[in-house]
């Protein structure tokens, strides 16, 4: 893994195209081992019977230390491992997706199947919902009501994830600090506040933003 964050698929979405009259409908669904995505690729194989593929790939790991893929029957390295690039190219990791294709009855060539399947792919990501997953430290910092409004300016400047504030004779503001942010944080609050303010470290987590909120995952 680059960096302390990396993406993940946070809800299951899908997507459909249709090229040449053969429908592509990519389902896409969160994983955290080989055993959960062969059970997600066996439940649309089921649910998707009468479909003439059922392409796979999926990447399990902070490193893609596990990826597979499958061509269910389209010549070879037409589909599954194209899907798979698409999950590479985006460093989108634990993820799975299943493309399910009814052939319309024209031939798309090799070029085409490359296209359809990446595509049906993205589709697919862009029904569900991906987010950022960091890794991050709680930070609890005790304030007097003059030093809160600097402290915010502060945390905002930096990108800081607020979870809550509590108010009560003093403030007490709760946020998540990324790994690699912790000394500029505790330098920018230290100096910005005159050491007035007490930071207290909590646990170790990993944590998203989503949709304006912090979410402890």
């Amino acid at each position: 893994m680059a960096g302390q964050s990396y993406k993940v698929v946070y809800k299951e979405g899908n997507g459909e195209i249709v090229e040449k009259k053969s429908r592509f409908i990519a389902t896409v669904q969160p994983v955290e081992s080989e055993a959960e995505a062969v059970a997600f690729i066996n439940r649309i194989k089921k649910q998707y019977w009468d479909a003439t593929h059922n392409c796979s790939a999926f990447t399990v790991g902070k490193n893609h230390e596990l990826t597979r893929c499958s061509d269910d029957g389209e010549p070879a390295q037409t589909a599954g491992r194209p899907m798979l690039d698409v999950l590479l190219k985006e460093n989108i990791h634990n993820t799975a997706v299943v493309v399910t294709r009814y052939f319309g009855g024209t031939l798309l060539g090799t070029g085409g199947l490359v296209r359809a399947y990446q595509k049906a792919v993205q589709e697919g990501l862009a029904g569900a919902v991906v987010i950022e997953k960091q890794a991050g430290q709680m930070l609890s910092i005790d304030t007097d009501y003059t030093g809160l409004g600097k402290i915010q300016y502060l945390l905002g400047q930096h990108k800081i994830a607020v979870q809550d504030t509590e108010y009560t004779q003093k403030a007490v503001v709760h946020a998540v600090v990324p790994c690699e942010k912790k000394e500029l944080v505790v330098k920018a609050i230290t100096e910005g506040t005159s050491a007035t303010a007490k930071l207290d470290w909590g646990a170790a987590v990993e944590y998203a933003v989503i949709a304006g909120e912090v979410k402890i995952l």
